[in-house]
């Protein structure tokens, strides 16, 4: 287990858990734009383009809503694993300061950093 004390693990736990709640909320708002636009709908050529763009847009902020989740719920599991707040690639704890900005970051920044190189 990371040096994190039992405290700082509730209050991870706590901001991840409220995090995943938002995330759903918000999933279920854009649930509605992100739908296809009907193409039968008597609307003008270029509100139906603008609609069409709302729904792209919509459907790209779901998709990364959605990454988001994961992320938050891989995090949660790993409190259950007791592998919380460690590294998913070379094992070693996350900064505190790292999972105080991002607390799903299953990545140490030096990972992160590789990997972003490499792409």
């Amino acid at each position: 287990m990371p040096s994190l004390t039992t405290e700082q693990l509730k209050e991870f736990w706590q901001r991840l858990s409220d995090a995943k709640a938002q995330i759903e909320a918000l999933l279920q708002q854009t649930a509605k734009d992100s739908k296809p636009v009907d193409l039968e709908l008597p609307i003008g050529r270029l509100t139906r383009i603008d609609a069409i763009q709302m729904q792209g847009m919509a459907q790209m902020n779901r998709q990364q809503l959605d990454i988001r989740r994961q992320q938050v719920d891989a995090a949660l599991a790993s409190f259950d694993t007791g592998k919380y707040g460690l590294c998913r690639h070379c094992h070693q704890p996350i900064s505190l300061a790292r999972l105080e900005i991002l607390p799903e970051s299953p990545f140490c920044v030096d990972c992160q950093e590789s990997f972003e190189r490499e792409r």
